[in-house]
Parts: C-alpha cells; sequence; structure tokens
C-alpha cells in the first residue's frame, strides 16, 4: 500500500490526513495530484515540534537560484514519512501550473518523487527520522510568490497547515521596473559600512591580510548589466573577484557608452573593519535618470578565493514616478564561480566550468568560514546606504515628495579624482588648523595627515599636508550681493493636539548685502505636522517631542534621545500604547587622535648585538605644542635586526676510558676516544682529534708466545686457547657494531675461558677483551 490523501484546497487553513489504498488503485483521477491531495480534515493543533526551514531564512527568493529545504523535528519528536510541496500562492495544485520551482532529490535512500505526483517531494522509505533535507530551485521571473508546505507522517497522522512552522512563504525578490516614470534627473551618495570583523565573524578570520578592494560600479540602463544571481562573471567581474583589481570591470562599464550615467569608484580598504571614529565609511556620489536609473557595485572580500559582496541593479526609481530617497540593504557575500576555494585563504583552484554567480550560504562547506550546520542565514558583512542628496529639473512624482532638495543644477562628479596609491595607507586628515589671516584679507589654513605604512617602496606616497584659502571670523568670500542668514530657530508647536495641523519656524539676516540690493532670502516657513494621528476616544493624546538630547559622544558615532508626555490618557480606561521615548544613533565630527606636528623618523640606531638576531629603533620628536592636544602617534619605534651569524666553535665530548692493551705480551698500544658533539659554524674553532694512541709494555713473550702473537696479529680472530697454559680458550668473538655512525665510534671483541685446568695460573687465564676505534671520519 502507499499513502495518498484526499484533495483539498490549500488554502483554507485546515488540516488534512492521508489515508492508505492498495497500489492498484494508484492512478490518476479527478485532476492533477489529486490523490495527494484529497481532503480529510483531521487534526488542527499545533505542530511547533516539527519545522521547515529554507536555508539562509531568506524573505524572498531570487529566480532561479537553488535553495536547501530541511524539515526538522525537534528532540524527543521524530517522524516516519512526510511530503513536501511548492505552489503559487492563490492556487489549489490541481494544475501542473499550479507548481513553482523544482524540487531535486539530494539522497535517494531517504527522498524521492511522489509516484502518483511528480512535483511533491517524499520519503524511500517508512522509518523513524528527525530531518530530511532537498534542493528546491526557485521559479523564473514573474512567479510572484510561492508557498513550500511539508506534511508529517506521525501515528499514521498526516497534516498540512497553511501558516506556521511547516509552511513558508517566500516572494520574488523585487525586480527593477522595466520603464521608469521619473521626470528629471537626482543625485545620490552611496556609503559602505563594512562589517566584517573578527569579533563578528571569528572562523578562520585572516588577522593579517584582511581587506575590502576598491569599489567599483556604475548607475546605468536596464540594458547593462554589471552582475547578477544566476548570470556568469565577466572578465572585470573575475578580476575584482578573485584579485581585487577594477581596472578591467572600470573599462567594460566605460565601453558602454550612453547605457552608463556614473561610474562609481570608491578606495580599498585596509584593514577590513575599523570603528568610524578611527576612518571614515567610503562614499561616493553618482546621478540617475528616466533611462538610467538602476545602480550596481561590487567590492573584493579579501582574501578569499572569489567573493565579493554588492548591489545588482537596484532601481531608485519609485512606482510612483519619483526618486527613492533612502536605500538601506545589509549584504551578505556571494561566490563568482570563477575559483572552487572554500575558505577564506584557499590555494587557486579555478573552476573547470565557469559556475554560475550565487550568494553563499551557511551549509555549502563544512570548512567555509560562514558554515552552520543548521543552516542558518549568515550574518551580514556589511551595509550599504544610498541617500538622495538633490534633484534636478521639473519632477512629476505622484506622490508630493516631503524632502525639498530640488536644486537650480546638479554638479558634475568631481572629475579630479584621488590620486593616492591603494599602497600607501594614511591617517585620517587632522581637523583644519585656525586661517593665517584674522581679517577679512585671504589667508591660510591647514591640515595634515600621517603616513602609517607603505606596501611598495617603488610607489611613492603623495603629500601629507593640505592648504586651502579662509578668512577670517565673520567674513565671506562669496560676492558682495550675498546674504548672510542665521540658523534656522526652533519649530513652534504644532496647532492642534490631534490630527493634521501645521508649524512653523524663522530666521533672521545677519548681514544684508554689500551692494545694498534687497536679501531675498525666505525668513519663515511652514509646514504640516501630526502629533496624535487618531483622535478618537481610545485614542491618547501626547506632546510633541522635545528637542534631541546632546550627542552622548564628543566625536564619532553616539547615541541621543528625545522624550515627550501623555497629555491624556483614552478615554476609554485601556492603555496609551503611544512611544514617549525615542532613541537614535548620532554621529559627531569625525575623532582625530593627531592633532599634532611631528618631525621626520631619524635613521635607524645600529643593531643592538654584532652577530646574529638584535633589535634596532628610531624616533621622532613631537613639533606642536602640547596644548593642542594630546598626541597619540607613537614617536618611537623597535624592529628586529639580523647580522652575519655569530661564529659556533666545535664541541667535544669527554674522552672515554683507555682500553686495555691489545697485547698479552711484548709491545702493544692502547687507545681512548671521544666525538664530536657540535659541528663548528659560520667560522668557529675547528674539531681537534677524536683518538688519541699511547704504547703499552707487558713482560717478555718467548719464543712460541711472540710466534704466536705474529700469528695471531696477522688472522686476526685466529687466537687460541693454547696460547694460554693451563686454560683453553674460545675464539675471539666478532668486533661488535660500531657504537657513532661518524665522528669517531669504539668497538670491541671478546675472549673468554672455555676450560681451566688445574695447572692453571689464576693470573693467567681470565676473559680478555680488545678495543679499536671505528668510523673516525667528521660527521
Amino acid at each position: 500500500p502507499f499513502l495518498v490523501m484526499q484533495p483539498f484546497n490549500l488554502v483554507t487553513g485546515n488540516t488534512f490526513a492521508f489515508t492508505e489504498e492498495p497500489s492498484e488503485r494508484a492512478v490518476k483521477a479527478d485532476g492533477y495530484c489529486s490523490r495527494v491531495l484529497r481532503a480529510q480534515s483531521n487534526r488542527k493543533e499545533g505542530n511547533n515540534e516539527f519545522r521547515l526551514r529554507v536555508e539562509g531564512d531568506p524573505e524572498s527568493y531570487h529566480p532561479g537560484s537553488t535553495y536547501r529545504v530541511t524539515v526538522t523535528a525537534s528532540s524527543p519528536s521524530y517522524f516516519r514519512g512526510f511530503t513536501l510541496i511548492a505552489l503559487k500562492e492563490g492556487t489549489e495544485g490541481d494544475k501542473d501550473e499550479d507548481y513553482a520551482g523544482n524540487f531535486q532529490i539530494i539522497d535517494e535512500e531517504e527522498t524521492q518523487f511522489m509516484t502518483n505526483c511528480p512535483p511533491a517531494v517524499t520519503e524511500s522509505t517508512p522509518r523513524r527520522r528527525t530531518s530530511i533535507q532537498v534542493f528546491w530551485t526557485a521559479p523564473p521571473s514573474g512567479s510572484s510568490c510561492v508557498i513550500l508546505k511539508a506534511s508529517i507522517v506521525q501515528k499514521r497522522i498526516i497534516y498540512f497547515q497553511d501558516e506556521g512552522s511547516l509552511t513558508k512563504r517566500m516572494c520574488e525578490k523585487d525586480r527593477p521596473l522595466l520603464d521608469c516614470c521619473a521626470c528629471g534627473t537626482a543625485k545620490y551618495r552611496v556609503t559602505f559600512y563594512g562589517n566584517w570583523s573578527e569579533k563578528i565573524h571569528p572562523k578562520d578570520y585572516p588577522r593579517r591580510a584582511n581587506h575590502w578592494s576598491a569599489i567599483i560600479g556604475a548607475s546605468h540602463s536596464k540594458n547593462y548589466v554589471l552582475w547578477e544571481y544566476g548570470g556568469f562573471a565577466s572578465e572585470g567581474v573575475k578580476q575584482v573577484a578573485e584579485l581585487g583589481s577594477p581596472v578591467k570591470m572600470e573599462e567594460e562599464i566605460r565601453q558602454k557608452g550612453d547605457e552608463v550615467l556614473t561610474v562609481i569608484k570608491m578606495k580599498a580598504q585596509w584593514p577590513a573593519w575599523q570603528p568610524l571614529n578611527v576612518r571614515a565609511a567610503p562614499s561616493a556620489e553618482f546621478s540617475v535618470d528616466r533611462t538610467r536609473h538602476l545602480m550596481s557595485f561590487l567590492t573584493m572580500l579579501g582574501p578569499s578565493p572569489d567573493w565579493n559582496v554588492g548591489l545588482s541593479a537596484e532601481d531608485l526609481c519609485t512606482k510612483e514616478c519619483g526618486w527613492a530617497q533612502k536605500v538601506v540593504q545589509d549584504l551578505i557575500p556571494w561566490d563568482a564561480g570563477t575559483d572552487g576555494g572554500v575558505t577564506y585563504e584557499s590555494p587557486n583552484k579555478p573552476t573547470v566550468t565557469q559556475d554560475k554567480i550565487r550568494p553563499l550560504t551557511s551549509l555549502d562547506h563544512p570548512q567555509s568560514p560562514f558554515y552552520d550546520p543548521e543552516g542558518g542565514a549568515i550574518t551580514p558583512v556589511a551595509r550599504v546606504v544610498v541617500e538622495r542628496i538633490a534633484r534636478k529639473g521639473e519632477q512629476c512624482n505622484i506622490v508630493p515628495d516631503n524632502v525639498d532638495d530640488i536644486v537650480a543644477d546638479i554638479a558634475q562628479e568631481e572629475k579630479e579624482e584621488d590620486d593616492t596609491p591603494e599602497t600607501c595607507i594614511y591617517s585620517n586628515w587632522s581637523p583644519w588648523s585656525a586661517c593665517s589671516s584674522a581679517t577679512c584679507e585671504t589667508g591660510k589654513r591647514m591640515r595634515q595627515r600621517m603616513l602609517k605604512a607603505q606596501l611598495d617602496l617603488s610607489v611613492p606616497c603623495p603629500h601629507t599636508q593640505d592648504f586651502e584659502p579662509c578668512m577670517g571670523p565673520g567674513c565671506s568670500d562669496e560676492d558682495a550681493s550675498t546674504c548672510m542668514m542665521s540658523e534656522w530657530i526652533t519649530w513652534s508647536p504644532c496647532s492642534v493636539s490631534c490630527g493634521l495641523g501645521t508649524r512653523s519656524r524663522e530666521r533672521y539676516v545677519k548681514q544684508f548685502p554689500e551692494d545694498g540690493s534687497v536679501c531675498t532670502l525666505p525668513t519663515e516657513e511652514t509646514e504640516n505636522c501630526v502629533v496624535n494621528e487618531e483622535c478618537f476616544p481610545s485614542s491618547c493624546l501626547v506632546t510633541e517631542w522635545g528637542e534631541w538630547d546632546v550627542c552622548s559622544a564628543t566625536c564619532g558615532l553616539g547615541m541621543k534621545r528625545r522624550e515627550r508626555m501623555v497629555k491624556m490618557p483614552p478615554a476609554d480606561g485601556s492603555i496609551c500604547g503611544a512611544e514617549v521615548l525615542e532613541v537614535e544613533k548620532c554621529m559627531m565630527p569625525e575623532c582625530h587622535t593627531i592633532p599634532c606636528l611631528l618631525t621626520p623618523w631619524s635613521d635607524w640606531s645600529d643593531c643592538s648585538v654584532t652577530c646574529g638576531k638584535g633589535l634596532r629603533t628610531r624616533q621622532r620628536m613631537l613639533k606642536s605644542p602640547v596644548e593642542l592636544g594630546e598626541c597619540t602617534e607613537e614617536l618611537e619605534q623597535v624592529e628586529k635586526c639580523m647580522l652575519p651569524e655569530c661564529p659556533i666553535d666545535c664541541v667535544m665530548s669527554e674522552w672515554t676510558e683507555w682500553s686495555e692493551c691489545n697485547k698479552s705480551c711484548g709491545k702493544g698500544h692502547t687507545i681512548r676516544t671521544r666525538i664530536v658533539t657540535l659541528e663548528p659554524q659560520f667560522g668557529g674553532d675547528p674539531c681537534p682529534e677524536t683518538i688519541q694512541r699511547k704504547k703499552c709494555k707487558l713482560r717478555k713473550c718467548n719464543q712460541g708466545q711472540e710466534q704466536r702473537e705474529k700469528r695471531r696479529s696477522k688472522q686476526g680472530r685466529a687466537e687460541i686457547a693454547s696460547e694460554h697454559p693451563g686454560c683453553k680458550m674460545r675464539p675471539w668473538s666478532n668486533w661488535t657494531e660500531c657504537t657513532k655512525l661518524c665522528g669517531g665510534g669504539i668497538q670491541e671483541r671478546l675472549m673468554t675461558v672455555k676450560q681451566r685446568f688445574k695447572t692453571a695460573q689464576l693470573s693467567s687465564c681470565k676473559d680478555r677483551k680488545e678495543i679499536r676505534a671505528c668510523n673516525v671520519h667528521p660527521c
């Protein structure tokens, strides 16, 4: 038998049960997958012990991208079988076109396509299990939202749900509008905030060489694609992804001619992360118009095989025919498909057949720095903020824009590019000095920065001081027809306590034009305001927000807060749900830790040793007055130095004891040896002798003994017992192995008593041992 279901409506919210029927009845009837989807309402209680999860927990899908889908049971629960389907939202599953995307089997022993409903996936064999996984490829563009659903077999009960932990709704990621209806042009600033750090992404974090490559991108039309998920990387994208070089990418962009409005470029960041009070986030400005309203960029995560982050065809034209005011996106890394490495510092492994661009996931490889065995979302490594800063020309947005940033002209992007080589690492610029002129005569002011590192000595690093013209306090370098205005005074209270009202603010003329002309700048402005949106009895009335408190930081990133009070609680006695406290981040001027002038570094001192490893130092002096602030730059540097190695003399062991005489009578010799324990190095004293000999003289041999001694000397080991009166001796043993392979060793052999006669003298009948030197060559 096999498990089938009664037909059911997937959007009713009911739960359903399978029934068992013989396999001979498993044929299609009354509609596509009708047997699988035959409904019998059975179980309606919750099922939080089971969960359907899409890898990375995305809220939207990229058309054509592949995702890992898992169904899990939390301990001690389990399930015997399951059914997994993917339907277009709002369909009932009784037609072929109701099903969205395609499943792919990962483990055929665990999962298979359902026989009588091919789009559905089920278990291969019923048994206890706590998890299954399959791949699901998202449908093509235009498929709108998709509902992934799982049913669970537990004690013969299976149920589907339209919401809950076994249902996942995903919609297609917003695609750029094919045609833009906005008017005029708009100018934007894009700011890149790197968040890739050892604290947030600790696994295998590359401490020494972490960086973001130079950012490259463009504002462009729909006819040009820099990069996109499911596409293939161009040569320019490949060079950014693998080498961090934007040169080829910029060349490709500029070749597109009128399809591109602005080339976007930002400098590389070494290291990848620093607090905002140490280094400002890189930014660039660009423009868009009706035909070139998309923005794309990319930057390499370095070091890495071919990993990047960026935006692809971000549409800044709204459906209301206006220009988006602000776009904020958290970024996760993506794989360019040109290198198969799985770790930050994997060796080069070019893909044999180029793969498609795809987002990295937490289940790509166990060695991946982003690996999570549970398939959770990757923590973003960066954030990009795109803010509108100006508009030009007649606007035609349907919904009124609440930001008045229309200007007479949008200046062309800065043509003068920063020519600082990427191999020169500087501190931030110090604050501007006071103007050299205290009057309205033109003077100069100065700022400086310090060269922290020169990564390539062959590439010179440019100036560390910057000057600009200035005038004394209260002076204006504008033309004589300009009038100077004060800052705006705080807004007045809203004219009503609930609903839509108005408020106003004022400013005044500080200085009238010198040429006597009339100052035409407005001194008052009015805007709509809403203090309490609802004026119902169940609504509570609150005051307007108070002024923001002073930022908690004097420089860099801090926090500020403001409060308001409840004027009147709800008339019906309910609880007031209005917020009375608001906290937000605040950015003060960049923190500078270098308000000081320093002399150049002195020459390095001599090395602290005459040979081998030592240290050397260099210093510089503080030139600026102490009252300008504490200087935190180092005034002394120490580095290691290496001179030719110190000579090492030969070292010998102690002498051994003198050996026994090599003769039993007459003249012989005895030896002692020693070995080399450390060879001389780097010109040290050579090794002395390793063997010493000296003569030894015993009692004079008689004629027979003398002949025997000569015969023993010739035969080596032929000495026999007859030369020892009263004894019968065994022959000499073989020489033992040398105690050293080189540097002088010792060998020995033995002759032992085999039989002692009664007439034998004790002194002449005993075991004997001989020693000789061996392997005396140096090691």
